[in-house]
């Protein structure tokens, strides 16, 4: 594999906290080091001027694969990764079958390993057929190549049959993974209550349904021990529950949804179905402090939660309309809008969307640290563009910010040392020509 040599770059290192001009070389997959001559033989690469930073680690994405193809398969969701400087997914086991036995877990493994160009780990489903009674095989599981264990949006309602599945994998040092929400409260919610949910007559799910799921998670966590991840919290009522244990030492973190950061059920506006999530979009004052708790580092992951919908689960009306919306190509240029309105640094952004969920989950990636992976994104934040869904590479095209303005485009991205996207034209100019993979062909 030839060396490569970004010179004339703006290094974004959320490790140490800094945004400072230079150059950065890598060689076999790794990172070599920074401001260094380049190596014989290099391929060298003037990136302009423009930011260059650890690929995204995007942690819940969801891919049809298996049961769902025609919905997202395993090359659609790397290749709209790749050009969207996403370089390691974390998928979801909510497929059909869901991945609860080490036997799915190793074909699905596989599948990615052969399809996607960017790098595919998986979670494992934490009880069998995400019903919420039965704990699956969590140790072989772990043995299989599972990073975490989680129903997903699927919410026990058996707080007992929870406590012995997060008992077991406190004993393996399983990392679990909850969906903050009281079931009973939030079925069949499709927006957030308050005047908004009422004057469109939605039904509606209390920001409360959030604070009790969580309250009885953390209270389990507080018993069993268990490492817990927090997948969404989207509303101010459940950060002093987050502190609280944070300060009490429980092995805990948290994350939120792009989507929730940047949008509020405002949004919504005449039933607008690309729009509608899980959890349902929130008041601007939950936002508010949702961006405040990620500034501060209470919340710590920032992740797209990509929820590919095909056109006909989205035409329908608004309570019947399925949720979610896709993320992967989206995630940095939305992301931008928190860096451009002054509320978080890049350095702060790529710790949440790069560094801390490599570190949670244990992996590599998300530094510029030397012997880090070569994982990296180029990438220009001011680049100013118009969103159009249909540009998207995933096969939905379910993104609520088709129409747009955005700003920030992806030059160029490598996974281990390897070229997978590269963006044309205005791709950065480099003075060797090299193997690269043309992300903009299309599905198999």
């Amino acid at each position: 594999m030839t060396a490569l040599h970004f010179t004339n770059a703006r290094l974004i290192d959320p490790e140490a906290g800094t945004d400072v001009p230079g150059s950065l070389t890598a060689d076999r997959g790794r990172i070599l080091g920074r401001d260094q001559a380049p190596p014989k033989g290099a391929r060298v690469i003037d990136c302009g001027g423009a930011c260059l930073a650890p690929g995204l680690v995007d942690w819940g994405v969801k891919i049809g694969e298996p049961g769902e193809r025609h919905r997202e398969s395993f090359r659609s969701a790397g290749l709209a990764a790749a050009a969207g400087g996403v370089t390691t997914i974390i998928a979801r086991p909510d497929t059909s079958p869901a991945i609860d036995t080490p036997e799915t877990l190793e074909f699905v493994t596989r599948r990615a390993a052969e399809a996607s160009p960017v790098r595919i780990r998986h979670m494992a489903a934490l009880t069998k057929g995400r019903e919420g009674r039965e704990m699956t095989e969590i140790g072989f599981l772990l043995d299989a190549g599972a990073v975490a264990f989680t129903d997903g949006f699927h919410v026990s309602p058996d707080t007992k049959a929870l406590s012995r599945a997060l008992t077991y994998a406190r004993a393996l040092g399983a990392l679990v993974i909850g969906h903050p929400q009281e079931p009973g409260l939030s079925a069949g919610a499709a927006a957030t209550s308050g005047k908004f949910a009422s004057f469109r007559g939605l039904p509606s799910v209390s920001p409360m349904a959030e604070r009790i799921g969580l309250e009885r998670d953390l209270a389990l966590v507080e018993m069993t021990g268990a490492r817990y991840h927090a997948d969404q919290i989207t509303t101010a009522r459940s950060l002093p529950a987050l502190r609280r244990a944070k300060e009490a030492g429980l092995d805990v973190t948290a994350g939120t949804s792009i989507h929730h950061l940047t949008l509020n059920e405002f949004d919504l506006g005449d039933y607008r179905t690309f729009f509608k999530l899980v959890p349902p979009l929130r008041s601007e004052d939950d936002r508010q402090a949702i961006i405040a708790a990620l500034a501060e580092g209470l919340i710590d992951v920032v992740a797209s939660f990509h929820t590919p919908a095909d056109e006909e689960s989205k035409r329908l009306p608004y309570e019947e309309a399925a949720a979610g919306a896709v993320g992967l190509q989206t995630l940095l240029p939305a992301a931008m809008r928190l860096y451009h309105g002054g509320h978080l640094s890049l350095p702060q952004l790529f710790r949440a969307m790069a560094l801390n969920p490599a570190n949670r989950l244990g992996l590599p990636q998300g530094r510029l640290a030397e012997g880090a992976p070569a994982d990296l994104v180029l990438f220009d934040p001011d680049a100013p563009f118009l969103m159009d869904r249909f540009t998207l590479l995933s096969k939905s095209k379910n993104t609520p910010f088709d129409g747009a303005r955005l700003e920030g485009k992806v030059l160029g991205t490598w996974v281990g040392g390897r070229e997978v996207f590269r963006d044309a034209p205005g791709a950065a100019p480099d003075t060797a020509t090299g193997p690269s993979t043309d992300a903009t062909r299309t599905e198999d």
